[in-house]
């Protein structure tokens, strides 16, 4: 059972957070704790959208998971999501979003229950508990 559990989770996963530190952060325990083999680093949500939306075709190359910081200058996370939302549903239905706060905002939780591209909203740092909680079973068919 023990070699099973050092292959990564999941190929790619995607942070996008306008805070380095905590990109930085991040990045390092989702590797770390073979949560995700590769880690697509954003502080900007238009480059990893460009990213997505670029990639669109190449299944191999877009992440699985993407953990989104909300409060970021020129695309919020929520700003993030309306343009997701145009992507094809085939790589929507494969990857889940996950949003980031430091701080849990009443209105926001509202806001993210009502996306349906959005798994849940997680208070900011991503913690080891989190990645090693994280059931897939999260995708809640509504």
């Amino acid at each position: 059972m023990m070699i099973e559990a050092q292959s990564p989770r999941f190929e790619n996963v995607m942070i996008i957070d306008d805070n380095h530190i905590d990109l930085y952060i991040a990045s390092r325990l989702i590797t770390k704790n073979h949560f995700g083999k590769k880690v697509l680093q954003y502080s900007s949500a238009i480059e990893a959208f460009n990213y997505l939306q670029e990639n669109q075709e190449h299944i191999h190359l877009l992440p699985e998971i993407i953990f989104l910081d909300i409060y970021m200058p020129v695309m919020t996370g929520f700003e993030f999501m309306e343009a997701y939302d145009t992507l094809p549903s085939s790589f929507k239905s494969k990857c889940k979003v996950f949003l980031l706060s430091s701080s849990i905002d009443e209105r926001d939780v509202a806001r993210a229950k009502n996306d349906k591209n959005i798994v849940s909203m997680k208070e900011k740092p991503i913690t080891k508990e989190f990645l090693n909680d994280f059931k897939m079973s999260h995708n809640s068919s509504s």
